[in-house]
């Protein structure tokens, strides 16, 4: 074989730098696009942001480079009781400036947008040292952090916060002691010379510690903690101090008539003892919270005015932006100096971005226009009126690919009179029904959860029996189908809801 070169003629799908970054800003969820649009406000200075109740002069605008995007501004309402929308769009003024030079609509398709135009912007939120300092300080606090902190402010020794130290890395973080007090003695320092004695005694001190419960070995010795620590003045402190220590067993095989028996309680005296000891927390370290707190910003507001629903983009979800009319006049149209190429590429990457914008809060605007439409009956009625719905009926209806919808509806979140839901959640598959239509899955383990709550506690309904239930009100679905959302609904079976007393 010997090398050769051919020439082949084929086509392949790609896209524009403009449809890369607009791909990019919609699968940002709200939260990141502030940050994003914060970022480029700062590196490019052909942007500018309209503070509240600011207005601008349009005679000293310039003509189309510069548009107002207030995300705020597009609303669509339609009438409820009926299937004909009633659009009506409006948007806020557009001022629109000007250039005094002609740059491109498009770019080679063959090309990325970093090719081109090299933004000051950092490449990700990594932690590198011009990382911003929030990433850091609102991480939660671990429940070793929590102890340490306690530790700190206790009026102990040297010697004994030594011994407290490797006895708090020891809790695991549902808060129990893993390691026996021999163990934690010979993993200190030998020249220490500590003795066990101690080592129990500074783990009674750290028990004492926030949350109450903490750093027992077992979970007697934890629900004893708690009640000795909390419930000491209780009516029935002593009653749930003997089951917790002598009948926990017992109490978890739920055989109740043999703990009446045991105890010599009453039928309503041990219901109070045993509601006493569910208050108590098996794992007291969950109550701190380790995981980085995730904040929710709605992108979508749907509110019902009189007989109509309203859905319109956040107000407060993002600044407008507009290019600068001042900085946009230095663009010279014959001049080809480094400088004015500079100022015509940060004017290009604003029209850019602000267009990337206006197309991001449009297509957003379709989607949760045609969910809301869709899905009606849940703003009315609730979960078990939800509709069964797919990514690729909406996709029809807008005319887009299911991958844009997909990525529309992902980490974008709606407001609605009934609470903040993603827009993913209003997509579900679909049950026939026994007179021939659909019903949403969403809409099942709803019931399925009604049915459970008005249940019998003493006789708690099998999934044979949900099965027969919902096949009574027209829902066709498998006993295993049932199981599946019972337990996705974190509802345990009959035996385990089961309660005698």
């Amino acid at each position: 074989m010997k090398p050769t070169l051919a020439l082949k003629i084929g086509q392949q799908l790609s896209m524009t730098p403009q449809l890369q970054q607009a791909i990019r800003l919609l699968q940002l969820s709200t939260v990141d696009l502030q940050q994003e649009i914060q970022e480029i406000l700062e590196s490019n200075s052909m942007l500018e942001q309209q503070e509240p109740g600011e207005e601008f002069d349009d005679n000293n605008l310039l003509a189309e480079e510069n548009i107002l995007v207030n995300p705020s501004s597009q609303e669509i309402s339609f009438k409820d009781h009926n299937h004909d929308n009633e659009n009506t769009i409006s948007t806020d003024d557009r001022n629109q400036v000007s250039s005094t030079d002609v740059i491109p609509e498009e770019l080679p398709v063959d090309t990325n947008w970093d090719d081109i135009y090299q933004s000051s912007l950092p490449a990700s939120h990594n932690d590198s040292e011009e990382s911003d300092f929030t990433t850091y300080t609102s991480e939660g606090e671990t429940l070793q952090t929590h102890l340490l902190w306690q530790l700190n402010v206790a009026p102990l020794t040297d010697r004994d916060k030594t011994i407290a130290i490797n006895i708090i890395d020891c809790i695991n973080e549902d808060g129990y002691l893993e390691e026996s007090i021999t163990d934690i003695c010979e993993g200190l320092d030998a020249s220490l010379e500590v003795e066990a004695d101690e080592v129990e005694m500074m783990l009674h001190y750290i028990q004492q510690f926030d949350p109450v419960g903490i750093g027992a070995r077992d979970l007697k010795e934890c629900l004893l903690l708690q009640l000795n620590g909390l419930f000491t003045e209780h009516t029935y402190y002593q009653g749930a101090k003997e089951l917790v220590t002598t009948w926990l067993d017992v109490l978890a095989s739920k055989d109740y008539t043999k703990l009446m028996r045991l105890t010599k309680l009453k039928e309503e005296e041990l219901r109070q003892v045993i509601g006493l000891v569910q208050c108590l927390n098996p794992k007291p370290g969950s109550q701190i919270e380790s995981k980085e707190p995730e904040y929710i910003v709605p992108d979508v507001i749907v509110r019902k005015n009189n007989d109509h629903w309203i859905v319109e983009l956040n107000q407060e979800a993002m600044p407008k932006l507009r290019v600068n009319a001042q900085y946009a006049s230095y663009v010279q149209r014959a001049n080809n100096s480094s400088d004015n190429q500079f100022l015509k590429n940060q004017l290009q990457e604003a029209r850019w971005f602000i267009k990337s914008l206006q197309s991001r809060n449009e297509t957003l605007m379709k989607v949760a226009t045609q969910i809301v439409e869709h899905q009606r009956g849940f703003l009315e009625y609730g979960e078990e009126a939800m509709k069964p719905l797919i990514l690729s009926e909406v996709a029809d209806v807008v005319g887009m690919h299911e991958s844009t919808i997909s990525r529309v509806t992902t980490q974008k979140y709606m407001y609605t009179p009934r609470g903040i839901y993603e827009l993913k959640y209003f997509f579900s598959s679909h049950v026939n029904t026994s007179e021939g239509g659909e019903c949403s899955s969403t809409a099942i383990r709803a019931m399925i959860k009604k049915l459970i709550a008005a249940e019998d506690s003493k006789k708690p309904l099998s999934d044979s029996k949900l099965t027969s239930l919902l096949e009574e009100q027209g829902v066709q679905v498998a006993r295993r189908t049932v199981a599946k959302y019972r337990e996705a609904l974190g509802i345990g079976s009959s035996s385990e809801r089961k309660q005698f007393i």
